[in-house]
């Protein structure tokens, strides 16, 4: 038994923050964001559109594209450091309620941008080992809810949005996940951090006046770090499977910023058209990053059935993963 990548969805909410607003927000200046991150705009959710939201519309189209129905999904893992809850119920089962999923399992992970790679994992695990059959992981976040928007150093990164996939058994080996790698440090715990609420800073009036509900992150170590372990990750990953980054159609990386995709891209000697590159659109949107990324490409026609995607990813813990797979979905 196997496990193969069945279908991709994604959503992203209708309302767009660019650079020219940010700008009107905080000190900065579109040309100071498209240099140093080659984000252009971000879409942000509504004010009452919930993470859990945003991940069941994705989760929707993902189960229509995998010619499913809700009752076949037998294991639901959500992926998020914005849930809808501080610690519980998992954002999991309220996406599970919301398709109408009854009596499965479902809990989330919290791996940050990694997340959506480290779900893969796990659903790999699950499908191989045959407990479940058809697995549902989705990467979803509502980011905006953690984004101090007197920050300027955060505030022009982050963008809501969620993205989903189905993970199912098969007997074909060519329609099977090559490998997964995952790993973590939490050495670097503080390089990307939200300090509150939580057991070393619980809700005060202290936390809100700090600001310490809100996300943190050391950008120039976390920029160094991430363009060393992500190319040495994809290296590793290709090396142990012997395959040549020239062979792989489509590089997907996580999309936190282009100055560190292309210095990874440039690294591995990866050619334009192979890697894949939505940050000017959508901004990092951390778990929901890769799986926002496969559909774009998904529904502009440049994904097919068969071809081999190579997925790196590096977040907040710290923590990194990659894969290699083919898209084991039908083309649109």
């Amino acid at each position: 038994m196997y496990a193969k990548f069945h279908s991709i969805g994604a959503y992203v909410p209708s309302k767009v923050l660019s650079n020219e607003d940010l700008e009107k927000m905080v000190e900065t200046s579109n040309e100071w964001i498209l240099k140093r991150t080659g984000i252009k705009e971000r879409r942000i959710a509504g004010d009452n559109e919930v993470t859990s939201d945003m991940a069941t519309k994705a989760s929707k189209i993902a189960i229509e594209r995998a010619g499913l129905e809700v009752t076949d999904i037998d294991l639901v893992v959500c992926t998020t450091v914005t849930p809808d809850y501080f610690n519980m119920p998992a954002t999991a089962c309220i996406i599970s309620d919301k398709l109408g999923i009854k009596n499965v399992q479902a809990f989330d992970i919290s791996a940050a941008c990694s997340g959506f790679v480290y779900a893969l994992s796990i659903a790999k695990a699950f499908v191989e080992s045959g407990m479940k059959k058809h697995v549902l992981i989705v990467g979803a976040e509502k980011f905006s809810s953690i984004v101090d928007y007197t920050d300027r150093s955060t505030c022009i990164l982050f963008g809501d949005g969620a993205g989903a996939a189905v993970i199912s058994a098969t007997n074909d080996k060519s329609e099977a996940f090559i490998d997964v790698h995952a790993s973590a440090d939490g050495s670097y715990a503080d390089f990307l951090v939200t300090p509150a609420p939580g057991s070393i800073h619980p809700v005060s009036q202290k936390v809100i006046d700090e600001g310490l509900n809100f996300v943190q992150m050391k950008g120039n170590e976390t920029f160094k770090l991430a363009v060393k372990t992500l190319t040495k990750d994809v290296k590793n990953i290709l090396a142990k499977n012997a395959i040549n980054s020239e062979d792989i159609p489509h590089f997907i990386p996580h999309q936190a910023n282009y100055r560190i995709i292309k210095a990874v891209g440039d690294a591995l000697k990866m050619r334009e058209d192979q890697v894949v590159v939505t940050v000017h659109k959508y901004g990092n949107t951390s778990a929901a990053s890769i799986p926002m990324a496969i559909n774009d490409i998904y529904e502009s026609g440049r994904l097919k059935k068969g071809e081999l995607m190579l997925l790196d990813t590096f977040g907040g813990g710290l923590t990194w993963a990659s894969a290699l797979l083919p898209f084991a979905g039908e083309t649109l």
